[in-house]
């Protein structure tokens, strides 16, 4: 588990892209699983068992929370582009009105 670990790591790190934040917090998770679950499974006897139970279960719960995040960042990114959108507009429409007061006052 902790070779397949390692491996996922390294590999990610070699993708050349930066992990989303859902990515990262799956592997958060899944470490501080295996850790834990190494642990708890080393104090019955069955440390890689109990390291490959909270792998998964941290992987699992590391994946909600980083979707969550996830979702809040994008939802949050589209908001910022629909208000710089929307200033956008208001600044053309302010040098529309301004265009249309220098025409009315030369007539």
């Amino acid at each position: 588990m902790s070779l397949a670990l390692a491996g996922s790591l390294v590999i990610a790190g070699c993708s050349g892209q930066p992990l989303s934040t859902r990515e990262e917090g799956t592997l958060g998770g899944t470490a501080l699983g295996a850790g834990g679950g190494a642990l708890i499974g080393a104090a019955v006897g069955h440390p890689l068992a109990g390291a490959a139970i909270g792998g998964v279960l941290g992987g699992g719960t590391g994946y909600v929370v980083g979707n969550s995040m996830q979702n809040t960042q994008d939802q949050n990114a589209q908001t910022q582009a629909q208000v710089q959108q929307q200033q956008q507009e208001i600044e053309n429409q302010r040098q529309q009105i301004q265009q249309m007061k220098s025409q009315s006052e030369t007539e």
